[in-house]
């Protein structure tokens, strides 16, 4: 795991009162802050993902949760707002951050990823650092 970074320019994602107010470029060599975030997904985002099917969805999706749950997928299901935390590598990484902090599932990435930083924490702000 690459840690996070240190200094001056540094913000702990965990703190978003360390965060910079976000700007057009800000995440080209970023470290991925915000994919150490929890990343809530929707039913609709697992099928993008295609980790489970419509029919899987409309069935159960406690089901739904118990399965990805044992593969590794997710950490937890919230049944009263039908969203699911996806998994995190050693308690900090989103499963889909690759070794050299990218996303691998960019193109299928759940809609809270699609639409950070002007939802989560602290809209319109993010945890930017370069990566070190």
């Amino acid at each position: 795991m690459e840690p996070a970074p240190k200094g001056p320019n540094a913000a702990d994602a965990q703190r978003p009162s360390t965060w910079r107010r976000y700007k057009s470029g800000m995440c080209d060599g970023c470290w991925a802050g915000c994919c150490t975030l929890p990343v809530e997904a929707s039913a609709s985002d697992l099928i993008r993902l295609e980790l489970i099917t419509e029919e899987e969805a409309a069935e159960s999706l406690k089901r739904v949760a118990k399965r990805l749950k044992s593969e590794g997928y997710i950490q937890a299901f919230v049944p009263r707002t039908q969203l699911f935390v996806l998994e995190q590598r050693n308690g900090r990484d989103c499963i889909f951050l690759g070794k050299d902090r990218l996303c691998t599932v960019y193109q299928k990435r759940p809609e809270v990823c699609r639409k950070f930083p002007t939802i989560g924490p602290r809209p319109g702000f993010c945890p930017v650092a370069k990566k070190g």
